[in-house]
C-alpha cells in the first residue's frame, strides 16, 4: 500500500492547521487532521458554480465573487460558464492555499488562477463583501463545511444575520447568493428568507452521479 505524502502545512492565527497531502490516487486539504476537500470529490463544488452563475452568465460583463478558493474546482467551473468579458473576484483567507493552487494543485483544475478574468484577493471574504456594495451579479460561498457544520468558529459571522445583510447589499438587484454545504440547511434557509432572499436548496452528488450528496443553497435577492 503506497503511503500518503505531506506536501505542505500552514497554521492559522487561531491555531488551526491546514495540510496539503497527496496519495497516488488522491490529493486532499486537511483541517486539523480531518479531510476538508479532495480531488476525488468535486462535483458538488462544480455544481455550486453551475447553479450560482446560471443567471450571471446571461448578463453583459458579469461580476462574480467566489469566497474560498479551495482546490480551484469552483473557480474553474465558473470560468467555463462565464463569458470572456466577465470579472471573477476570488477571496481566499489563507495565502498558502493560493500558493498551493499555483503550485502542486494547479493542474488539477486546469490552472484557473492564470485566467485573465480572475482577480485574487487575499483576506477575509466578510470584509470584501462589506466593502463592495452593489457590485456583483453572483456571490458563491464555499467556506468551511457550510453554514452549520463548521471547523473554524470565526466563519459563523459569514452566515449570520449581519453577514447575510452584507451579502444582499453586495449583490445587484436580482443577484444570486449560492452557498455550498455538507448538509441540508433548514435553519439557514429561514435566515436567508428573513434577510430578503428567495431560496431553494438542491442536493447534488459529491462525485459525478454517485456517492454521497452535498447541498447547494441558491438564494436570489428580492427587492
Amino acid at each position: 500500500m503506497k503511503p500518503w505524502e505531506t506536501l505542505a502545512r500552514t497554521k492559522l492565527k487561531d491555531g488551526t492547521e491546514l495540510a496539503l497531502r497527496r496519495h497516488p490516487s488522491e490529493t486532499v486539504i486537511e483541517v486539523n487532521g480531518q479531510s476538508l476537500m479532495s480531488s476525488r470529490q468535486h462535483a458538488s463544488e462544480e455544481a455550486l458554480a453551475r447553479l450560482g452563475c446560471a443567471d450571471a452568465a446571461k448578463v453583459p460583463r458579469p461580476r462574480v465573487m467566489i469566497g474560498g478558493l479551495g482546490m480551484g474546482y469552483t473557480l474553474r467551473a465558473a470560468l467555463d460558464l462565464l463569458p470572456a468579458d466577465a470579472v471573477v473576484v476570488v477571496s481566499e483567507l489563507v495565502p498558502e492555499v493560493a500558493d498551493w493552487n499555483r503550485g502542486p494543485l494547479a493542474d488539477l483544475a486546469g490552472r484557473p488562477l492564470d485566467d485573465a478574468r480572475v482577480q485574487l484577493e487575499i483576506g477575509d471574504v466578510v470584509k470584501l463583501i462589506r466593502n463592495t456594495p452593489g457590485k456583483f451579479d453572483a456571490i458563491l460561498l464555499d467556506v468551511d463545511n457550510g453554514p452549520t457544520d463548521m471547523t473554524i468558529a470565526s466563519n459563523k459571522k459569514l452566515y449570520g444575520g449581519t453577514g447575510l445583510a452584507a451579502a444582499r447589499a453586495a449583490l445587484n438587484p436580482a443577484g444570486t447568493l449560492a452557498v455550498w454545504s455538507q448538509t441540508n440547511e433548514p435553519d439557514f434557509e429561514r435566515r436567508l428568507r428573513a434577510a430578503g432572499f428567495e431560496v431553494r436548496q438542491e442536493r447534488v452528488h459529491a462525485r459525478a452521479h454517485k456517492g454521497s450528496k452535498h447541498t447547494i443553497v441558491i438564494a436570489r435577492r428580492q427587492e
